[in-house]
């Protein structure tokens, strides 16, 4: 197996066990809610075929769902970030030729992974929370608990590549 897959398959392993034993139980208030696996779909490489970004998200998506019995809903928005991500790749990004394989924040810089992250997370949690209440009565509500929620994953993911990924 070739070292770029092991890398995965551990990032993988530590992100859902991160999650599952300790993440899920961080609860602020009922507002604050990080859900930092999304860092897998993330740091896939840019030049991995659609299809594998696609299940390879699925994948991650359904394990949590079944570590936190969510019925589908991590599955739903992780599937539904993959399948934008290119799109928001293309619009944060000036020129193609300037892009790394390897979207961590050592190749591409701190403005550009920041940027990334904020739009790939907030989209994953507001489609989230909003699958997991399946109403728009309380719209705004909803709406500031993905932000909060948001932000905090956003730190801790951010902080991640400054300690672990620091290739």
């Amino acid at each position: 197996m070739q070292r770029p897959g092991i890398k995965y398959i551990l990032m993988f392993i530590v992100l859902v066990v991160a999650q599952v034993l300790f993440l899920n139980q961080i609860q602020f208030s009922g507002f604050i809610n990080p859900y930092v696996y999304v860092l897998f779909i993330l740091l896939l490489p840019l030049s991995a075929p659609r299809y594998a970004v696609l299940l390879l998200s699925f994948f991650i998506g359904l394990t949590i769902d079944v570590f936190s019995n969510t019925l589908g809903m991590h599955s739903f928005a992780s599937v539904f970030i993959a399948y934008l991500r290119p799109a928001i790749i293309r619009v944060i990004t000036n020129r193609e030729e300037d892009m790394h394989d390897y979207p961590g924040m050592a190749y591409t810089g701190l403005a550009w992974f920041l940027t990334y992250t904020a739009i790939m997370v907030f989209i994953h949690h507001t489609v989230l929370f909003y699958i997991e209440v399946f109403t728009f009565h309380n719209f705004f509500n909803t709406l500031y608990r993905a932000f909060l929620s948001s932000l905090f994953s956003i730190f801790v993911i951010v902080l991640s590549q400054f300690i672990v990924f620091r290739d």
